[in-house]
């Protein structure tokens, strides 16, 4: 992203479905390469405790299987993806970064009393423009992907965009005489996408499983199970079921967890019970060094000892 964009270089490395959209927008494209790097940082630390840990997400775009063919793993990446797009645009059109973009536009309703509107607000409208663009064509031009996958992927990019909308919220600063705060400037702006994140993770473990089928003149994403709940506009949606990720399987994109960490003490999804899926674990002994006894020095450092402890670490066989 510290590169200037290059329309031949770089732009052709995309999809045709975003060739075109590059080479119109070189200045936004900065943006989607950091959005892009923090969907791989945040789907790993979201994931880190589980069987699947999002450690395939490395290897984008040249995805595994498990995330090429509608499963609820790539139902959060794909709605991750869209927010972290749509999120990164409207904040660089704040920044000033983008050209063609500024502030967002100022909020309709009446500020609260005490306050007034101003500042400079996340372009949020831009940002879901431009981002549903990008992250749509990928969705539509997924290689040897069915229609039914399609429509899964745009509609989980849109369930991403959706909850990052929701977020957008009041921020404020104050002013007055001695940070008395008799005055506040406020504006709308966009969370960290940790949060959302934080959204999605809960989302996916809600998922539904759907078919694409014809109802009516139109084929629509309806639940597998006759007796399931309708599919809404925030739900995460996937096609096929996940493997377990127990055992190393190259077909079905599962990792396995052996040789992984996990807590002893703990009943979640970390635990040495689930993680293990039952192997067991083994356990080991290892001296760590670390900072200890420390004070402070007039004037001014702190001075410490090294001391040494001993860490008992699990791991699944």
């Amino acid at each position: 992203s510290g590169v200037a964009w290059n329309e031949s270089q770089h732009c052709r490395l995309l999809v045709p479905e975003q060739l075109q959209l590059c080479r119109r927008h070189l200045e936004m494209m900065p943006s989607i390469v950091r959005a892009a790097r923090r969907t791989q940082e945040l789907c790993q630390q979201s994931f880190a405790d589980m069987r699947w840990n999002c450690s395939s997400i490395q290897r984008a775009p040249s995805f595994g299987p498990e995330l090429l063919t509608g499963t609820r793993e790539a139902a959060f990446v794909h709605a991750l993806a869209a927010a972290a797009v749509a999120q990164g645009i409207a904040r660089s059109c704040a920044s000033g970064e983008l050209p063609l973009c500024s502030c967002g536009p100022g909020p309709s309703e009446p500020p609260a009393p005490g306050s007034r509107w101003g500042g400079c607000g996340d372009n949020l409208s831009h940002g879901l423009q431009l981002g549903a663009a990008f992250t749509d064509g990928s969705a539509r031009a997924g290689p040897g992907g069915t229609p039914g996958l399609r429509a899964v992927n745009r509609h989980n990019g849109a369930v991403g965009r959706a909850v990052l909308s929701d977020s957008l919220d009041t921020r404020c600063k104050c002013h007055g005489v001695s940070g008395s705060c008799s005055v506040k400037t406020c504006w709308k702006g966009l969370p960290d996408l940790g949060e959302i994140a934080s959204d999605l993770k809960s989302r996916y473990l809600a998922a539904l499983k759907v078919t694409h089928r014809l109802v009516g003149p139109r084929k629509q994403l309806i639940p597998k199970e006759g007796d399931a709940r309708p599919v809404t506009e925030m739900d995460l949606v996937y096609l096929i079921n996940s493997p377990d990720y127990c055992t190393p399987n190259p077909q079905l994109g599962s990792l396995g967890t052996q040789d992984r960490p996990c807590n002893r003490s703990s009943v979640g999804s970390g635990s040495c019970d689930l993680l293990c899926c039952g192997r067991g674990y083994n356990t080991y002994t290892e001296e760590v060094q670390e900072r200890c006894h420390c004070r402070y020095r007039w004037c001014c450092s702190v001075v410490c000892r090294r001391c040494r402890r001993s860490l008992e670490r699990h791991v699944c066989k």
